[in-house]
């Protein structure tokens, strides 16, 4: 099994219905397993987009919002709406892609490292 469809099964485990997000080259094994999945994703035109999205239905519902955007850029574009998020105790779950920051061959070319932040304890992890 991959690991994109063990991800996608405990997000359905969770309650997850929606994903709202960009698809991009280091998303797509999720993308690929959401097709398979009861999830429905979204496509938006900007991972902002995606992300007030999210929060939004998160604020409606009570369930956690999700949002999916591509590396560096498309990750950064998340961080208006997190703060958002937070500040409003909204439930949302942010998903990115990454690369190996030291061993890419695309070397440092938008590639940022993106930490998971706990709210709860206000650390990066």
């Amino acid at each position: 099994m991959k690991a994109s469809n063990l991800f996608v099964k405990a997000l359905e485990n969770e309650g997850v219905e929606y994903i709202f997000g960009v698809p991009g080259e280091e998303n797509l094994d999720l993308l690929d397993s959401l097709r398979a999945s009861s999830i429905q994703f979204i496509l938006t035109r900007h991972e902002q987009g995606a992300a007030f999205m999210a929060a939004t239905y998160g604020r409606l519902t009570g369930k956690a919002g999700v949002c999916l955007a591509t590396l560096g850029p498309g990750a950064t574009n998340l961080v208006t709406c997190a703060a958002y998020a937070q500040l409003g105790a909204f439930p949302m779950l942010m998903i990115t892609g990454q690369k190996p920051i030291h061993s890419s061959k695309q070397g440092r070319f938008q590639i940022i490292d993106v930490g998971a932040y706990d709210g709860a304890t206000d650390q990066i992890q």
